[in-house]
């Protein structure tokens, strides 16, 4: 998919999930609650990073199997990121048809020890706060962030 469709895509999936008034309640009990369980206990695995900046383009880890993501019934979130671990919160608000809406992840606890370059892990960590929106699209899960920041690409694991 190109960047600029896929661009397209996240700027109407957001627009329409304004449009639904929907509350931005980011509490783990609201990710049980609101997801209908479309993303609570399930895996994943980083695929790429979709930058909106032609300088940075795409960025895709060298191992994907070292990056991977737990979204717990529970509301909280455990990652593996190359060489560190990071857990914390998150919380989705599908809009109408549940294959996409607001997604927020709370502040991550990431262990700090030098993974070997390249290494995504501090950029993801730095970039949860800005998650925004999320789209499900065949198997994968596209985490959007704000002002058109970029575009996470995670791969469902396991079923």
């Amino acid at each position: 998919m190109s960047r600029s469709l896929l661009t397209l895509v996240w700027l109407v999936s957001a627009v329409l999930g304004l449009a639904c008034g929907e509350s931005s309640d980011s509490s783990p009990k609201a990710a049980k609650a609101t997801s209908e369980g479309r993303l609570t206990g399930t895996d994943w695995r980083l695929v790429e990073f979709q930058s909106m900046d032609d300088a940075t383009g795409t960025l895709r880890p060298d191992d994907p199997s070292l990056y991977t993501m737990r979204l717990n019934a529970d509301g909280t979130v455990a990652m593996r990121l190359n060489c560190n671990r990071a857990t914390g919160t998150w919380s989705a608000e599908p809009g109408g048809d549940a294959s996409s809406g607001r997604f927020a992840f709370g502040p991550l606890a990431a262990t700090r020890a030098m993974c070997p370059s390249p290494s995504m892990d501090e950029h993801i960590v730095t970039q949860s706060e800005f998650v925004r929106s999320y789209l499900l699209k065949e198997n994968r899960l596209y985490l959007s962030l704000m002002a058109d920041g970029g575009i996470y690409a995670w791969e469902r694991q396991g079923e």
